[in-house]
C-alpha cells in the first residue's frame, strides 16, 4: 500500500481468497482495519523506524520556514512587483523558544535532538514518560497534562498517532489554551486536529502561524481557507521523502512480502 492505495476493505478481501500479507509504506496504520485484516488471516507490515529521520528534518524545516516567513519572503523577492524590502518585515526567533512536542516516540525524541541545538526549551507530553537519561540527554520537560504544554509553548510539534483518543487531539478549546504568539506544526496525520478550528483560530488571530504537512483531504479542494491564509505553510505529506528514505521503505516491503510469502516472521510486522 502507497499513499493507502488501494483501499483494503471487505470487498477487495473477499477477491483475494490468497492474500497472505499487506505492507504498508510509513508508520501510522490508521487507513487499515486490523480486526478485518485479522479475520482474513492476512498479515500486516509497516516501515516505522526508516521514515524517522526525514521526518524530524521535516519537522525542524516546517518550523525554522514558518518561524523565518521564508515563503512569504520568497514570494516578495521574486514578485515582479517588489522595488523594495521592508525594514519592518520580520520573523520569531527560535534559538531560544520554547517547543512543545505532543508524541515522543521515535519522531518527537528525533525533533527534540534536533531542537537542542538550536537552543530551544523542550517540553513533551507523551503516553508513558521516557526515561530521566533519554530526557536529560536533550533537556526536554515532560508535562503530565497537555494544557500545561500548549499554554507555554511558542511552537507545538504534533508527532503523535492517529487513534480514536488522538482524533482531533487539538480542536478550538486547545487552541485558545496556546499563546496567540504560538505556531502550530503538524507532522502527524490531519485529522489530529480540527481543521474548522484551526482556520477560525488563524483567521482570528487566535494563534500566529501554522506550518502543515499533512491535512484532510489531502489534498485540499482548491477553494479551502487554509490556502488562502498568509500564516499557513503547507507541503504535501512528504515527511519521509527522500531519494534514499523511499528506496528503503520499498525494500522493507518486499522483505516483508517475502517473508510472508515464505511463511516466515514477518519483519516489523504489526500485531
Amino acid at each position: 500500500i502507497w499513499y493507502h492505495r488501494p483501499a483494503i476493505n471487505e470487498e477487495l478481501l473477499q477477491s483475494l481468497p490468497n492474500l497472505k500479507v499487506v505492507a504498508s509504506a510509513g508508520v501510522g496504520i490508521d487507513h487499515l482495519d486490523l480486526k478485518l485484516l485479522s479475520r482474513y488471516g492476512v498479515k500486516v507490515s509497516n516501515t516505522p523506524f526508516v521514515v524517522s529521520t526525514d521526518t524530524a528534518d521535516m519537522s525542524m524545516a516546517l518550523l525554522l520556514a514558518s518561524a523565518r516567513r521564508l515563503v512569504e519572503g520568497h514570494e516578495m523577492a521574486v514578485s515582479p512587483d517588489t522595488e523594495y524590502f521592508p525594514a519592518d518585515w520580520l520573523g520569531v526567533e527560535v534559538s531560544g523558544a520554547t517547543l512543545g512536542i505532543l508524541g515522543m516516540g521515535t519522531i518527537g525524541y528525533k525533533v527534540a535532538e534536533r531542537a537542542k541545538a538550536f537552543e530551544m526549551k523542550i517540553l513533551y507530553h507523551n503516553r508513558n514518560q521516557r526515561k530521566k537519561e533519554e530526557e536529560s540527554a536533550v533537556g526536554a520537560v515532560y508535562c503530565k497534562k497537555i494544557d500545561d504544554l500548549l499554554q507555554q509553548s511558542d511552537f507545538v510539534l504534533l508527532a503523535v498517532t492517529l487513534t480514536p483518543q488522538t482524533h482531533k487531539l487539538i480542536g478550538k478549546r486547545e487552541l485558545e489554551l496556546m499563546k496567540p504568539t504560538a505556531t502550530l506544526i503538524n507532522i502527524s496525520r490531519g485529522l489530529v486536529v480540527d481543521q474548522d478550528a484551526l482556520v477560525e483560530a488563524l483567521q482570528n488571530k487566535v494563534i500566529k502561524a501554522a506550518a502543515l504537512d499533512v491535512t484532510y483531504p489531502e489534498p485540499l479542494p482548491r477553494d479551502h481557507p487554509l490556502l488562502k491564509l498568509k500564516n499557513v505553510i503547507i507541503t504535501p505529506h512528504i515527511g519521509s521523502a527522500t531519494k534514499k528514505t523511499r528506496w528503503v521503505m520499498m525494500e522493507e516491503m518486499a522483505e516483508s512480502i517475502e517473508a510472508g510469502l515464505a511463511g516466515l516472521p514477518i519483519p516489523r510486522e504489526v500485531l
